[in-house]
Order: C-alpha cells, then sequence, then structure tokens
C-alpha cells in the first residue's frame, strides 16, 4: 500500500476561514431530553465549486452551482451548518479518503439564511 499523501500544511496554509456551528451531544436531564448546546467554531480549509462532473445526480439528489467542495483536515460532523462568504450551508456529505491522504472531503448543500 503506497504512503498517505499529506496535504494539511497546504491548506493550513492556503486555505481560507469558515465557521462551523457544531450541536453539542444531547442529554437526559431528570428524564427530559435536553438539546446540546450549539458550538460555532472557526476552521480552516479549501472551499471549491464543484466540477461538472459533480454537477450530476446522485444518490442524495441532484446538485447545482451554488454547493460547494470542502476540503479540510478538520473533522465535521454532517449535519452540522457552516458558513462562508456570507452565504450558509448544511454539510451534507462526507468522501472518506482517510487510507490515502489527510485531508477530509465534505459536501456544502447551499440554503437560503
Amino acid at each position: 500500500m503506497p504512503e498517505k499523501m499529506l496535504f494539511g500544511s497546504v491548506i493550513q496554509s492556503q486555505g481560507v476561514p469558515f465557521i462551523a456551528h457544531i450541536q453539542g451531544k444531547g442529554e437526559y436531564i431528570d428524564g427530559e431530553w435536553v438539546t446540546g448546546q450549539e458550538v460555532s467554531k472557526e476552521m480552516t480549509g479549501i472551499i471549491l465549486p464543484l466540477s461538472n462532473d459533480d454537477l450530476k445526480y446522485a444518490e442524495n439528489g441532484t446538485y447545482t452551482v451554488k454547493e460547494k467542495k470542502l476540503l479540510t483536515i478538520d473533522q465535521i460532523p454532517e449535519g452540522c451548518k457552516v458558513e462562508y462568504s456570507g452565504q450558509n450551508y448544511t454539510l451534507q456529505a462526507f468522501k472518506d479518503y482517510s487510507v490515502y491522504t489527510d485531508v477530509n472531503i465534505y459536501l456544502l448543500r447551499w440554503r437560503e439564511k
């Protein structure tokens, strides 16, 4: 098996800041479910438009030109809300390339404010 391709330093030096709103874990208190508190965390990543190959039907629906691809070294839970350049996104999908690289690749689904 080949060695992992390490791009983490490139992402840290060339990436842009974005904010991930990560939902905390909930818990039962006195028999009632209490939703965890949302934490906003600034992260760094490379955010790209989808390629023509990406802009096609997929198992989770059709993509539009407003969707983006996020490359980051951070692990972010699916369903997380992301803010970048005044736009709001929902982190919808994760491509696991951990065998090949230290970068996580996510799909950011555009959403209205």
